[in-house]
């Protein structure tokens, strides 16, 4: 064992972003956007850093989870990504592989990347291996608690930014209402901007199947998660019906729910989240199957870490943009005419600003 790379010690912290008010989707309500950070360092000093967006969500349950892998891990060094990731999945077999220590895992492995990318000298997407050069990038939000006022301004602000796609949020109790909105965003981007609608999982199959066919003439790109995440038959009627394209994935913690979908002939997306589906190596695993059914990958929310990735992979198109991360870290990701490229320092390519952090106590 090579004793200068292996993790010595393990800090947590928490950041947070500026909400003026709560934001609401389908299903939630959001008070807080919060960030739990993990922060690794190697017996030769390097840091390797990653992070975990939690909101207000059982802030106790995650940070437990967290600790209770400080001590496992010590002491591996940072390149053991997979022996860490087996390790931690056999200890949390009897409570369960997926969930909230499915998030602990992810945490840690992604660390452990940005450490051994700092260690090698070089950015994760060259270290993988690169297909291109930058990544179709697209802006989300158009919550449901938005005034009509709030949500012209977020797209078109979006547009005037050079973004080429937005995205928002539907599921309102009124199908109307989403129809409404939706005419309201086309007519403030125009068509040289696509729009997709992301439900959340808040709907049922016939007000998601009116949807759908009401809102064809907007030209909408793709609907996201418009039914649970778990009825597959509703996705396969959903899209046999109405021809809409489907997109989802952000909820799942491993690949069975794809390869259900994908079978079926019900899934148009692949939106792997990298927390929840465990890391790296399982993140890329989930877009090599979705090749095999000839699916492309877009992924949910960490845009940091995704358009590296995506960039290693034949399969990737596109990657989702919030700005909630940008000002507390160091190295924003530069997005110019509708595009993100990779950061281009070491590793993940950008550390959280240490005055903007909180330091969890362990």
């Amino acid at each position: 064992m090579n004793s200068s790379i292996a993790i010595r010690d393990v800090k947590l912290y928490k950041a947070t972003s500026t909400l003026k008010k709560p934001i609401a989707d389908a299903t939630h309500t959001l008070t807080e956007i919060s960030f739990i950070v993990m922060r690794i360092q190697l017996e030769n000093g390097i840091i390797g850093e990653s992070y975990l967006l939690s909101f207000q969500y059982s802030p106790n349950a995650i940070v437990g989870a967290l600790k209770d892998i400080i001590p496992v891990i010590k002491g591996y060094n940072a390149n053991e990504t997979g022996a860490v990731y087996q390790k931690l999945d056999d200890l949390a077999e009897y409570f369960g592989n997926q969930g909230i220590l499915r998030w602990a895992q992810a945490t840690i492995n992604i660390a452990m990347w940005d450490a051994w990318g700092k260690t090698l000298g070089q950015p994760i997407h060259k270290i993988l291996g690169t297909y291109k050069e930058k990544v179709s990038i697209y802006g989300s939000g158009g919550w449901i608690s938005y005034s009509i006022d709030e949500l012209i301004e977020e797209v078109t602000n979006y547009a005037d930014r050079g973004f080429k796609a937005v995205k928002i949020k539907v599921g309102s109790p009124k199908v109307s209402t989403d129809v409404e909105r939706l005419r309201l965003v086309r007519e403030a981007v125009g068509n040289k901007v696509d729009i997709m609608m992301d439900a959340n999982q808040g709907m049922d199959l016939p007000s998601a199947m009116k949807l759908a066919r009401e809102a064809r003439d907007l030209n909408i790109n793709w609907f996201e998660e418009p039914i649970h995440h778990q009825n597959f038959q509703g996705y396969e009627i959903l899209k046999n019906q109405t021809g809409i394209s489907l997109a989802m994935g952000e909820r799942e913690f491993d690949t069975l729910p794809l390869r259900e979908l994908a079978t079926r002939n019900a899934l148009d997306i692949w939106q792997p989240d990298i927390l929840r589906i465990g890391g790296v190596e399982a993140w890329r695993e989930s877009a090599a199957l979705a090749k095999s059914f000839h699916l492309p990958v877009l992924p949910h929310y960490y845009k940091d870490y995704d358009v590296p990735l995506l960039c290693t992979i034949s399969n990737g198109v596109g990657v989702e943009s919030f700005d909630w991360v940008d000002p507390l870290i160091d190295n924003p990701m530069v997005i110019q005419d509708g595009f993100a490229k990779p950061h281009d320092l070491p590793g993940w390519g950008f550390r959280f600003i240490d005055d903007r952090m909180t330091e969890i106590k362990l």
